[in-house]
């Protein structure tokens, strides 16, 4: 199954805006963004979904970056969420935060 955040972001054949990266996590904003403020969270490493993740360290780093930068946004924006989506709801089966503020930007999906 094609995976849109290791075939196209983490591979460097698509050019996203890094927000907050480290030696494991990368926040970028989003390439289609659905709301006013739109930024994603993703693993480097290939992790199918919350529900399947055992690397407790890389959660924590990832957990650690989320709330860094939901702070930049509360701190610019007054206020900001943070959503995840899991099974059927979830479109790109690589695990992905995304940290937003605002109205949706366009009628679609996030992905």
């Amino acid at each position: 199954m094609p995976d849109f955040y290791c075939d196209e972001v983490l591979s460097g054949n698509i050019r996203v805006e890094t927000i907050f990266e480290t030696g494991n996590v990368l926040a970028y904003y989003h390439t289609r963004p659905f709301w006013e403020t739109h930024i994603v969270v993703i693993p480097k490493t290939h992790v199918a979904s919350l529900l399947v993740i055992t690397d407790n360290h890389l959660l924590i780093e990832l957990l650690d970056v989320i709330k860094q930068v939901a702070a930049r946004v509360v701190g610019e924006k007054g206020a900001a969420r943070v959503l995840t989506n899991l099974g059927e709801y979830q479109d790109s089966k690589h695990l992905h935060f995304h940290i937003y503020w605002g109205e949706p930007t366009k009628n679609r999906s996030p992905r």
